[in-house]
């Protein structure tokens, strides 16, 4: 359980790192910022995201489910803008932009991170 808890952490740290790369509008100051911030985006996500389903939940049964995705990439960027919010060192340079084109990135890089790792 420890060991997969932090494979998830390594593995989310990275993605943010090589997402800075992008030209997504992510910055992160440092490498050590970019643990910090991944560790603050995975309790946002643990605490924000069920919060958010259930906000979404009314929406998604209107639309029988068809927007689930786009819904499930909303609350992945709303996660993404309130961790960068908490973390110093960590911003967003376009604002609501950033965040729905980085939760994007974000969301690519990490499944293909987790591919090679195969957790």
């Amino acid at each position: 359980m420890l060991v997969e808890l932090l494979i998830a952490w390594l593995v989310s740290a990275s993605s943010l790192l090589l997402v800075t790369q992008l030209p997504v509008g992510i910055e992160v100051d440092s490498t050590p910022k970019a643990f910090i911030s991944a560790a603050v985006l995975g309790i946002v996500a643990a605490v924000v995201n069920p919060i958010l389903k259930a906000v979404f939940f009314i929406p998604n049964v209107v639309t029988f489910g068809l927007l689930s995705g786009v819904f499930t990439f909303i609350i992945g960027a709303i996660s993404l803008a309130l961790a960068a919010s908490l973390v110093s060192g960590f911003r967003l340079r376009a604002g609501i932009w950033s965040a729905l084109i980085g939760a994007l990135a974000l969301s690519v890089v990490s499944n293909l991170i987790y591919g090679f790792v195969a957790l």
